[in-house]
């Protein structure tokens, strides 16, 4: 940089900021400031032409005018003209000035542009350098739509200077931050990757940075700076200090570059090359050799230095994780940390330790601090620190510490701090689920959480509980005996009322044989807990007690008195009024066989991935150690219980959403629980694929599946721990339009996704089915939406098969589910009068017209419930038709493109040999068997 003369001192400027200062008020300032701005008008107004220094010392009083806090709404082209002149200190002044002060939309940005295009094509270092700040410092769009092409250009130019490379690589890093659209990739990539071979290290550090940010965008432009890199990396940390004297931090020879290479690293896996993967591993070697060294200071700064290189190493050393030694070292080498004096240092140790606890290879070495972990949980006096080591507790938690890790979280939540205790009670409730092989234990663990911090436990925790519970029978006896027990205690939580109110309603009758809790004492402590409860849990507990009517009808009539009192019939609150008021005439007009029919036993809930674990995810956010429970859950084990799979009957299963339905009004049946079967076929590209290799066979349950669907239109289609599939589908003569909804129920991306529709040959000229494509990569607990749209040409039998294909966690997956296109899809209903009925009936008389099918009933044959199948199924329900009144007719029109089938159906069940008759006449003698076989699967 050009030195100043003595000439530039601006003495005139010296003397206003001296008079500003010695203002004794704001009035005075104010004063001053007008008076001078009144005196700098008038000089840019003034006949008599300014010099250059007169200006540079007119528009430095406006700029700290400006810093002030005092408007400036003039002298801007003042500035504009200072950038014209040759002497550095007025062209400085006036950069200064624009890039403080002019905005994008300014009308002078042209002149401004034209005034940096004439510097940077000056070749003069240093105009050039002062050009380049300037657009770096405004990096406005208009900068970058004028300079993004231009500066590239500077920064690979061979005669351009090692301080003007720096300017512009940091140029152009501002520039592709703010417009990245605008910053073309061309030649000059292969180009900027050489600089990392620069001698001035300078360069090499403001490179760095700069394909550091576009190589996360564009990793294959820049793929070749991983060897230049390493390279680069072994020379700076196998030098000594003083090879590097200029770029030596107290004692630690580039440290900044050091990080900032390390960094750049971190974009790509592994090297593949053995000489430069041994040379980086000799790199990594030598950072972790240097922190078991001395210091060479006794400095903070020395410190600082040699644990950020330290620290970026061990980044580098888990982001690859495939060198095991290197990992245990640098698990060991953060243990030492985790007894630190400083904080900050401790903190960091227990964040990177979080992340080595995923690894297969370093997972061991970080259990064996679990004591000083457990210690630091203790004693640690900042929260920060703290929540970090509640982090690493989860993070190191498998089955051989799992009791002992819950213990001591359990002990802590007692004194925790009120921010970190939700997210505490999220993770103990996890791992009491994840590995707990007695499950006594585990609803002991939860019970004590809610005890403990019942306040923050969520409604998924206890919904979580419940359904564990309902899923595993050995656990249910001791289950009703614990919440019981609980309940005894003078001061529950709400929480522990809920809980115990629905699983006392599901398995009281379990402990029942007790004097002790007896059916009257299970609804006497329930009841006591009554009046100190929300809405929404005395609602709960309404439906306990008609539970109770169904399991112990000794105490019937206590709680009708308790339904039939006016604070319940007469209640304020809507929904508890009507519970009231519906259990009450339920109790009172329903005979024992319906009332345990529409009270019996909750069913299993349906597998899929727990949303405690959602939650925990949606709280702490994306990239964070919960993210890590994916991995983990590959690498060792299921997730309840050991490697054999686990019944649907016993597992623990789902949770529902919040607004869930606990009772099992509308309760959907267990899903298949099994993976889906794999193939190590490619993936199908052609949609009608003759290779039967590629297509899995009918996922187990597919065909139950899909008979629900025939009297429906909505609802979950398939699902297991990976994948849900869920269906919307409407029809309207012979079209139709069905939604299918893929939800990835992990936290892994799927990759290659893609759902094949196949139709057999007989089928593809009955039907037209077309699809549109999906995105091939469905982000973990994101949901992709198919649409596709159907048309019946002419009746059909067989159904399509939809077969899903895609990459998990490097795992081919492929799964095959009937799709539900059913023919009774396009079924019109038709009103009819009992005459046209059974005329219409006679007229369709010849035997190849009717189909009749005796069968016995496998469901309870229930009068609603047959209604509902038969309106269902897409015919009318004609009323008062049939003589006899126990019978269901119906009548409809089957709508295909080439004609209408008219269609007539007559349902006679018979309750006391558990059997139906069911009778279909059609004009078409296919249309009639395949009708008469999908509607007597649905009873």
């Amino acid at each position: 940089m050009p030195a100043v003369s003595k000439g530039d001192g601006m003495r005139g400027l010296a003397v206003f900021i001296s008079d500003i200062r010695n203002c004794k008020s704001k009035e005075a300032e104010i004063k001053r400031i007008n008076k001078e701005l009144a005196n700098i008008r008038s000089k840019f107004k003034g006949d008599k032409a300014l010099d250059g220094y007169s200006k540079k010392k007119y528009v430095c009083k406006l700029l700290f005018i400006f810093l002030l806090g005092h408007d400036i709404d003039f002298g801007h082209m003042e500035a504009v003209n200072l950038l014209s002149s040759n002497r550095y200190t007025e062209k400085q002044i006036g950069y200064l000035f624009i890039s403080v002060l002019v905005n994008s939309n300014s009308e002078l940005i042209r002149l401004i542009n034209n005034a940096i295009k004439n510097d940077l094509a000056s070749r003069n270092p240093t105009f050039m350098g002062l050009a380049l700040h300037c657009i770096a410092n405004v990096g406005s769009r208009e900068m970058a739509e004028a300079f993004a092409g231009e500066i590239p250009k500077i920064l690979v130019a061979g005669d351009t200077m090692d301080s003007v490379k720096q300017s512009a690589a940091l140029c152009l890093l501002r520039l592709y931050r703010t417009s990245p659209d605008l910053v073309p990739m061309g030649d000059w990539t292969s180009r900027v990757v050489h600089l990392l071979n620069d001698q001035h290290l300078g360069v090499v550090t403001a490179a760095t940075s700069l394909i550091t940010t576009l190589a996360q965008k564009n990793p294959e432009e820049f793929k070749t700076s991983v060897s230049l890199a390493v390279s680069r990396l072994s020379r700076i940390v196998t030098s000594a200090s003083t090879d590097l004297q200029d770029y030596t931090y107290y004692f630690v020879p580039a440290p900044w570059l050091s990080v900032k290479l390390l960094r750049l690293l971190q974009c790509y896996p592994p090297p593949e090359d053995p000489a430069v993967r041994g040379r980086l591993t000799e790199c990594l070697e030598t950072i972790l050799n240097k922190a078991q060294e001395p210091p060479k200071s006794k400095k903070v700064q020395h410190s600082n230095a040699k644990n950020a290189v330290l620290f970026e190493a061990i980044s580098l050393i888990i982001h690859h994780d495939s060198e095991p030694n290197l990992l245990v070292r640098a698990c060991n080498q953060l243990g030492q940390f985790l007894q630190h004096r400083e904080t900050n240092l401790r903190y960091l140790a227990l964040e990177s330790m979080c992340t080595l606890a995923s690894s297969e290879f370093s997972h061991e070495a970080v259990k064996t601090h679990i004591e000083t972990v457990i210690n630091a949980l203790k004693t640690e006096r900042d929260v920060s620190v703290r929540q970090r080591a509640v982090d690493l507790l989860y993070a190191m938690c498998d089955r051989s510490n799992a009791q002992q890790i819950v213990a001591e979280m359990l002990s802590y939540l007692e004194t925790a701090d009120y921010s970190i205790r939700e997210e505490i009670v999220l993770k103990v409730a996890i791992l009491a689920e994840k590995y707990a092989v007695d499950y006594t234990w585990y609803v002991d663990t939860i019970l004590n959480l809610i005890r403990i911090a019942g306040d923050y436990v969520s409604e998924e925790v206890w919904y979580r509980v419940i359904q564990i519970v309902i899923n595993r029978d050995d656990v249910q006896g001791y289950a009703a005996k614990t919440v019981f027990e609980a309940l005894q205690a003078p001061a529950c939580h709400e929480n522990l009322v809920k809980v115990g109110g629905y699983i006392l309603g599901e398995f009281g009758n379990l402990i029942a044989g007790d004097p002790r809790s007896s059916p009257l004492i299970q609804f006497n402590l329930l009841h006591s807990k009554f009046h100190l409860c929300s809405v929404p849990t005395r609602a709960l507990l309404l439906s306990t007690y008609i539970k109770f009517v169904n399991l112990f009808p000794e105490v019937k009539a206590t709680i009708q008195d308790v339904l039939r009192s006016d604070s319940q019939l007469k209640n304020a609150d809507v929904e508890l009024q009507q519970r009231a008021v519906e259990y009450l005439r339920l109790s009172t007009v329903a005979s024992t066989d319906i009332l345990a029919t529409v009270l019996e036993e909750m069913p299993p809930f349906p597998e899929r991935e727990s949303s405690i674990l959602a939650k925990l995810k949606k709280k702490k956010g994306p990239s964070t150690v919960t993210d890590l429970e994916e991995s983990k859950r590959e690498r060792s084990i299921d997730v309840n219980g050991g490697p054999e799979p686990v019944p649907a009957s016993t597992s623990a299963a789902s949770t529902p959403s919040p607004s869930a339905d606990l009772l099992g009004l509308g309760a959907v049946p267990p899903a298949p629980t099994g993976p889906p079967p794999s193939s190590g076929g490619g993936l199908l590209v052609d949609v009608f694929s003759d290779s039967a290799s590629a297509v899995a066979p009918l996922a187990p349950g597919s065909e139950d599946n899909f008979a629900r669907f025939v009297c429906k239109n909505n609802g979950v289609l398939f699902e297991n721990q990976l994948l849900q599939i869920g269906l919307k589908s409407e029809f309207r003569q012979n079209l139709g339009r069905m939604f299918i909804f893929y939800g990835n129920k992990t936290s892994t991306q799927f990759l290659n996704f893609t759902p094949t529709l196949i139709c057999a040959d007989d089928l593809q000229g009955c039907s037209s089915v077309a699809t549109k494509p999906v995105d091939p990569t469905v982000d973990g607990g994101a949901q992709v939406q198919q649409v596709v749209n159907i048309e019946c040409v002419s009746d059909f039998t067989e159904a399509p098969v939809l077969n899903i294909q895609f990459r998990y966690g490097g795992t081919f997956q492929n799964v095959s589910v009937k799709l539900p296109i059913t023919l009774n899809k396009f079924f019109q209903p038709t009103e009819m009068a009992s005459q046209d009925f059974f005329q219409r009936w006679k007229q369709l008389s010849n035997p190849q017209q009717e189909v009749q099918n005796i069968f016995k009933a496998k469901h309870p044959m229930d009068t609603e419930i047959t209604k509902a199948k038969i309106i269902g199924f897409g015919s009318a329900l004609l009323e008062e038709v049939d003589p006899n009144p126990a019978n269901f007719v119906g009548a409809g029109i089957i709508h295909t493109k080439t004609t209408q089938i008219g269609c007539l159906l007559r349902l006679e069940p018979n309750l006391q040999a558990q059997m139906y008759r069911l009778t279909l006449r059609t004009s078409k003698d296919t249309v009639s068997q395949r009708l008469c076989e999908l509607l007597s699967e649905q009873f």
